[in-house]
């Protein structure tokens, strides 16, 4: 598979940064059953922490912080969006506090080091954030709650010739989600019969949007197709509006993060009409939904809950009731067996968790942004449902 080289060199640099881990004691854990949730709490990615934390916080307030006679203790550590910083801080959790689970994972980079580490030491790693469609090939106790780019670029990809969209730029940031993006969109859409006339690549850190939004002016597409993480969407929609590509008449179509329920207010009038593929929004009609929104910003006043507080939340309800059905015990190869295979309602919808892969299966959703009640939300008008992985379903 087109994954492994990468997850090889991963993994070969993690073992040779984790001497002796092979060999920990499965020793008696203390009674309390914990959960080391490592996030970007600060840094570029920092509305990525900030959202998965209150979800699990919120979680643990609705359910409790006991399950079937353990203390959970969730133990949060900042990472700052830096692998090496991830690395490091897997290691204490797992070496000197014994965590139970490791999760969170805010970008990719950071859940490829950590795999090694949970694969030596037998630990679950629920993957609440990171994209990429490989993560799970990383190590067999890697479970995801969160989604994957190619899960959401091939549903815009059906949608955008079938409503006049035949000529694509791709604009996606420079590292493994965005790769994803850039190639499954693109694949699906050539198989359309459309055509991407230039693939552009910006970089993840510190990017300038600017002199990549006029190549595209420049060239002139039916749309431009853009995928960057969580937190940089207002950049991008700020600078296409100032260079004028709305007027110019490309449109702008994306993958949810550019449309993130967090940052949308703040990006105006110009966000209205834009469409995105997604597996959550605010706005979803369900009444669980409503419900979980409702709670979240009752509890983060100011804050809207976006597609990485479904992942923390959801995160969260799998590694309680893999511990219910270990009747506290835990374990970690039991409780990957847990999980595996659970099926819930979430409120993004119905989920499933694939035992084979260890992926998330869930309904994509196609959304405008619209103005609702005096506020900009991203409206669903059709669903794809059941969607897999496309990455790993060839």
């Amino acid at each position: 598979m087109p994954h492994r080289p990468f997850l090889r060199a991963w993994a070969a640099a993690a073992f040779a940064l984790f001497p002796g881990l092979a060999a920990l004691p499965a020793a008696a854990r203390e009674d309390a059953f914990k959960i080391g949730l490592i996030l970007p709490m600060t840094g570029q990615q920092a509305s990525t922490g900030r959202q998965i934390e209150a979800a699990a916080r919120l979680w643990m307030a609705q359910n409790g912080d006991t399950v079937a006679g353990r203390k959970v203790r969730l133990i949060v550590r900042d990472d700052t969006s830096l692998p090496d910083v991830t690395r490091r801080l897997a290691q204490e959790l797992v070496v000197n506090e014994k965590v139970d689970v490791l999760a969170g994972m805010g970008i990719t980079p950071s859940a490829m080091v950590t795999a090694p580490l949970a694969t030596q030491s037998k630990t679950p790693l629920v993957v609440m954030a990171a994209a990429t469609s490989g993560i799970t090939e990383a190590s067999p106790y890697v479970v995801r709650s969160s989604f994957t780019l190619p899960q959401v670029s091939v549903a815009l990809a059906d949608w955008a010739p079938r409503n006049g969209i035949r000529k694509v730029v791709t604009l996606v940031s420079d590292y493994a989600p965005g790769i994803d993006a850039e190639k499954f969109f693109s694949q699906r859409l050539l198989s359309h019969g459309g055509q991407v006339t230039e693939a552009l690549r910006v970089p993840l850190r510190g990017p300038d949007f600017a002199p990549f939004l006029q190549k595209v002016r420049d060239a002139r597409p039916d749309a431009l197709f853009v995928f960057v993480p969580s937190g940089a969407g207002a950049a991008v929609m700020k600078q296409f509006l100032e260079r004028g590509l709305d007027k110019a008449g490309i449109r702008l179509i994306a993958t949810g993060d550019v449309t993130d329920d967090d940052q949308l207010n703040g990006m105006g009038d110009g966000a209205l009409g834009v469409i995105s593929s997604h597996h959550y929004s605010a706005a979803h009609p369900s009444p669980l939904n409503k419900k979980f929104v409702l709670a979240f910003e009752k509890a983060n006043p100011g804050l809207r809950p976006n597609f990485m507080a479904v992942g923390g939340y959801d995160g969260m309800r799998m590694i309680y009731e893999a511990l219910k059905s270990t009747r506290g015990a835990g374990g970690g190869d039991a409780l990957l067996a847990a999980m595996k295979g659970q099926v819930f309602e979430s409120p993004r919808g119905p989920v499933y968790i694939d035992a084979q892969t260890r992926d998330i299966v869930q309904n994509v959703y196609l959304r405008r942004v619209e103005r609702v009640n005096g506020q900009l939300y991203n409206v669903e008008f059709d669903t794809i449902e059941g969607v897999k992985d496309p990455g790993k379903s060839r």
